[in-house]
């Protein structure tokens, strides 16, 4: 069975991801420039995470690879939410923007565990 070249240019939750990314990059724009760096960085860096681990799983020829590469993209949504969170505790974002990334992450997170459970009953089959 051959692999679909950049299949995961079609997929809703890669798309989600990008979405969810360039909403965080003007987010991290409004920190405070002593914060951006350091925690606007971090925030950048495990979002983008989710990106290229969906794109990077996408191309493994074995679902346990690409399984990998979803747990890891769920971990980084999980930071993504949390380092957030860090955020709005310290009112360094907005409510508003809080509960977008939220509401983002938690979509995500949803469809990339969708994604595993289809692997797990392609695979039980």
């Amino acid at each position: 069975m051959a692999i679909k070249k950049f299949r995961f240019l079609e997929w809703q939750v890669y798309q989600d991801a990008q979405e969810l990314f360039s909403f965080i990059l003007n987010v991290v724009e409004k920190l405070p420039k002593k914060y951006r760096y350091e925690l606007g960085s971090q925030l950048v860096r495990s979002n983008f995470s989710v990106v290229l681990n969906i794109a990077e799983g996408s191309g493994k020829i074995s679902d346990a690879e690409l399984n990998r590469f979803l747990d890891i993209a769920l971990g980084s949504a999980y930071e993504t939410l949390a380092a957030s969170d860090t955020l709005i505790r310290n009112k360094l974002i907005s409510q508003k923007d809080f509960e977008f990334i939220q509401q983002e992450v938690s979509g995500i997170c949803d469809q990339l565990g969708g994604f595993k459970r289809k692997i797990k009953t392609i695979n039980n089959n």
